[in-house]
């Protein structure tokens, strides 16, 4: 399912990510998750973000396209709206392979219901999602938007998946690996990544356990590395199926789907132990950041070469 690096593609094909979130008070978590995918592979790594936001995350890297397309509710003008709001960005969708909504959104009403929008939209033109963080409330308080779509990766912690369990009446009693499928069942067999000591994958039918070592720090922001992971391995997902290389697409959709899910918690883990085995206590999230190609030639290897492993 990944493609291998040739001098036929053009720029683009190999991943269109875009990150949505950050709000005035958060910078860093948007970065971190459109800087992995980058460093995974993607071609092109947006982020959407609230104006005080996109100013700062600008001067982290000019890498990464900036859009101050979102709003909070206190610095809308009384001429920018929900629809004109969520217009901005869903016209961007034709444009896009993969979308990452939660990092560093927040909980205002305005950027929550415009992110609900965008769920709408990619949901009618097949676009895969990744909710993490506030983009996790959506889900939430109002399952229907993700309930049943295929495409769609939730990444709970263990204080999220218990939110998102009580709503949906799934009882927390049990062995993990069990609950995972129950709340992706309830959820209408969406993804889910249930974060902890080891990371347990389902989609209410399958389930996989991703135990690779990781860092023993936890620092805030590591779920960060998951979700840029994710979108780029979604995003070559597309163009396998797409047959942009030849690669046999004998594979079903779920299945590089599952690929995809338990390929970004691998790289992941290892981002964090590589980390943490050179940062020790004093790791940052910032510190995965510069392991994720490490990480992914230790878990993946380079297709077409001797150090492909899957």
């Amino acid at each position: 399912m990944i493609p291998p690096m040739l001098e036929s593609f053009h720029k683009g094909q190999l991943g269109r990510v875009a990150v949505i979130g950050g709000s005035e008070d958060y910078t860093g978590a948007p970065y971190f998750s459109a800087m992995a995918s980058a460093k995974l592979g993607c071609d092109m790594s947006h982020v959407i973000c609230e104006p005080a936001s996109g100013a700062v995350i600008k001067s982290y890297s000019p890498n990464l396209m900036v859009h101050p397309y979102m709003r909070q509710s206190k610095n809308a003008s009384s001429t920018e709206t929900l629809d004109t709001v969520a217009s901005s960005i869903t016209a961007m969708l034709p444009r896009l392979h993969v979308l990452v909504i939660g990092p560093g959104l927040g909980r205002d009403a305005l950027m929550q219901d415009t992110c609900a929008r965008v769920i709408e939209a990619a949901r009618a033109a097949s676009i895969p999602f990744v909710l993490d963080a506030d983009g996790l409330m959506l889900a939430t308080e109002r399952p229907e938007l993700v309930h049943g779509y295929k495409d769609c990766i939730l990444t709970p912690n263990v204080v999220e998946f218990g939110r998102l369990a009580k709503k949906m009446g799934v009882d927390m009693k049990g062995d993990p690996t069990t609950l995972c499928a129950a709340l992706a069942k309830a959820y209408g067999g969406v993804t889910i990544i249930q974060k902890g000591a080891v990371d347990t994958i389902s989609n209410g039918e399958h389930t996989l356990v991703s135990d690779g070592e990781g860092g023993a720090k936890r620092s805030g922001g590591q779920g960060d590395t998951l979700t840029g992971s994710l979108a780029t391995l979604l995003a070559y997902r597309s163009a396998y199926h797409e047959g942009l290389w030849d690669n046999g697409g004998e594979m079903e959709r779920l299945e590089t789907l599952a690929l995809a899910a338990y390929g970004g918690s691998a790289i992941t883990r290892e981002c964090s132990r590589l980390a943490f085995k050179e940062k020790g206590r004093s790791l940052q999230a910032g510190d995965l950041t510069e392991h994720v190609h490490q990480a992914f030639l230790n878990v993946v290897g380079e297709p077409g070469t001797c150090t492909e492993k899957l």
